[in-house]
């Protein structure tokens, strides 16, 4: 039986296809879980469930602003969520998690200050 170069060139690409979609799953999923971490951590600082956090210098109390900036990390880091849980766009993602590091540097710094 012999097989036409068309054919082996469409069925590479619909395995390629194949591929493509379970390893972005895969990668959807660990990211999600990563993330569900972040925004439990985040929102048990803003609950104010931790009281205290540990600096490069000492145990310092989680002041009131300090909440309010992880509750700002704990909802943006939601938004990340819901937006991956919709679609898959690796820039956007990027860009998304670029803004929760700021947002985590920020509420952080006001830790140490």
């Amino acid at each position: 039986m012999k097989i036409s170069r068309k054919n082996s060139i469409h069925r590479r690409v619909i395995q390629l296809k194949r591929r493509v979609k379970i390893d972005t799953q895969r990668i959807r999923a660990r990211l999600l879980k990563q993330l569900e971490e972040i925004f439990k951590l985040a929102a048990s600082l803003a609950k104010g469930e931790v009281k205290t956090l540990k600096t490069e210098k000492k145990q310092v109390r989680v002041s009131l602003k300090q909440r309010q900036m992880w509750a700002r990390v704990a909802a943006y880091t939601a938004q990340i969520i819901n937006s991956i849980a919709q679609g898959f766009d690796e820039r956007e993602i990027d860009i998304q998690l670029d803004e929760l590091e700021k947002l985590i540097r920020e509420a952080k710094a006001k830790a140490e200050v």
